[in-house]
C-alpha cells in the first residue's frame, strides 16, 4: 500500500495540470500553442528519466528511486505555485522527471511485493493491476480535484495545487518504511549506454504485440482529457474548467473501473485484452469525432467513458505482458521502455493542433479511429500469444 500510494501521489501531480489548461488560457492569457507546449515538456522530462532510472532501480533497488521521485513531485508542485511562464515550464518538466523515475521502479516494486514472500496468494497479474489502478486513480483524482478547486476557489491557479501537496506529505513517511525487494548490485561498470540496455526489448512478443499498442494507452486518454473539452467550449461557457475536470474524471474513472476485468482477461490472454482496448479506441474516436462535429458536451462525456475503457484495458494488458516477458533483472528496465512508448501518445494534442490547420477535428478524430483499427488488425495478425502461465524468468 505505501508504494501504491506513492504512485497515486505522483500520478496526481503529473495530471493535475490537465484540467487547468482552459483556466490558463482564460485567466493567464496563454495561447493554445503555449499550453500544448506545457503538456509536451512534461514528456521531455519523463521519457529520459524513465529510460535511465528503470535500469538503475533494477541494479540498485526500488526504494531510492521512488523516494527521490516523490520528493521531486513535491518540488514540481511548489515550483508551479510560483506562477509565471518559466516556472510553469520548469514545474511541468520536474513533474515529468518525477513520473519517469517513479512509474517503472514503482510498478516493478508493486509487482514484486504482489508475490512471494510478501503476498504469495496474489493471483497472476495482480501486481500490474494494482500499479495501474494506483496510477490511474491518481491520474483521475488529480485533475478532478484541481479543476473543481480552480472553478470555484479564490486564487484558483494557486489553490488548485494545494491538495497535491497534502497528498504527498501524507505518503512520505509510509513510503520510507516499505520493504526493499532488490539487493544493491554494487558500483556501476561500463558505459551509461551499456547500463541502459534492456535486451528483452528484442523479444518478438514485445516488438509485435506490446509496442504497437502502447502509444494508444495515453493517446486515447490525452485526447479525451486535453482535446475534447476545448472543442465544446462554446457550449460550456461559465463552467469550462469544471467540464474539463468532469471529462478527466470520467476518462480515468472508467479506466479504473475496467482494470479488475482487464487483469483477469490479460492473465488469460493479454492479446485479447489489448484487442478489446483497441476496439474501444475505435469506437471512442468515432464518438469523439461526432461530438466535435456537433459541438456536443454530452457526446464528449460519452466519448471520454469509452476512451477511458480503452486506456484501462490497454494499460493493464501491456503491463501484464511486459512483466511476463522481462527477466527479474530487467523488470523495471523493460517496464520503463513500455511506459516510454505509452507516453508517445502525449504528443496527440500537439499533433492534432497542428493538423487542425489542414482539416477539422471531426475529420482528424475519424482518421485516428481508422489508425486504431489498423493497429488492431496488425497486432492480431502478429502471432499466437505465449502459453498461459509461462513465467517471466523462463521468458
Amino acid at each position: 500500500m505505501p508504494v501504491a500510494a506513492a504512485l497515486f501521489a505522483i500520478g496526481w501531480g503529473a495530471n493535475q495540470f490537465v484540467s487547468l489548461l482552459v483556466a490558463y488560457r482564460e485567466r493567464s492569457g496563454l495561447s493554445v500553442a503555449t499550453v500544448d507546449a506545457l503538456v509536451g515538456v512534461y514528456a521531455l522530462g519523463l521519457i529520459p528519466a524513465l529510460l535511465v532510472t528503470g535500469p538503475v532501480s533494477d541494479r540498485h533497488g526500488r526504494a531510492p528511486v521512488l523516494r527521490v521521485a516523490l520528493l521531486v513531485s513535491l518540488a514540481a508542485t511548489l515550483v508551479l505555485l510560483l506562477r509565471g511562464l518559466p516556472a510553469l515550464y520548469l514545474g511541468r518538466f520536474l513533474a515529468g522527471v518525477a513520473s519517469g523515475a517513479a512509474f517503472a521502479a514503482g510498478t516493478a516494486w508493486v509487482k514484486e511485493l504482489s508475490g512471494a514472500p510478501f503476498d504469495p496468494l496474489a493471483p497472476e497479474g495482480s501486481g500490474a493491476r494494482r500499479a495501474a489502478t494506483a496510477l490511474t486513480a491518481g491520474f483521475g483524482l488529480g485533475p478532478v480535484v484541481a479543476g473543481l478547486v480552480a472553478q470555484w476557489a479564490p486564487a484558483p491557479l494557486l489553490a488548485a495545487y494545494l491538495p497535491h501537496l497534502a497528498v504527498v506529505l501524507a505518503v512520505l513517511v509510509p513510503l520510507w518504511r516499505a520493504p526493499e525487494t532488490v539487493a544493491d548490485a554494487g558500483p556501476e561498470t561500463g558505459s551509461l549506454w551499456s547500463r541502459m540496455r534492456v535486451p528483452s526489448v528484442a523479444d518478438p512478443r514485445f516488438r509485435r504485440q506490446v509496442a504497437p499498442v502502447a502509444p494508444w494507452v495515453f493517446g486515447v486518454a490525452t485526447v479525451a482529457m486535453a482535446v475534447l473539452p476545448g472543442l465544446v467550449r462554446s457550449a460550456t461557457a461559465g463552467w469550462t474548467v469544471a467540464f474539463s475536470a468532469l471529462a478527466a474524471g470520467v476518462t480515468l474513472g472508467t479506466g479504473v473501473a475496467v482494470q479488475p476485468r482487464a487483469r483477469r482477461l490479460a492473465a488469460a490472454d493479454p492479446g485479447r485484452a489489448a484487442a478489446l482496448g483497441l476496439t474501444a479506441a475505435v469506437a471512442g474516436m468515432l464518438c469523439a469525432a461526432t461530438a466535435a462535429a456537433l459541438t456536443s458536451p454530452v457526446l464528449v462525456v460519452v466519448a471520454a467513458g469509452v476512451l477511458g475503457s480503452a486506456y484501462g484495458l490497454g494499460l493493464v494488458a501491456g503491463l501484464v505482458e511486459t512483466q511476463r516477458i522481462a527477466p527479474p533483472r530487467e523488470l523495471a528496465g523493460l517496464t520503463a521502455v513500455y511506459y516510454a512508448l505509452t507516453y508517445v501518445g502525449f504528443a496527440a494534442p500537439v499533433v492534432l493542433a497542428g493538423l487542425s490547420l489542414l482539416a477539422p477535428y471531426a475529420v482528424l478524430l475519424s482518421a485516428l479511429a481508422v489508425a486504431a483499427a489498423a493497429t488492431l488488425a496488425l497486432t492480431r495478425r502478429a502471432g499466437a500469444r505465449p502459453p498461459a502461465g509461462r513465467s517471466a524468468t523462463a521468458s
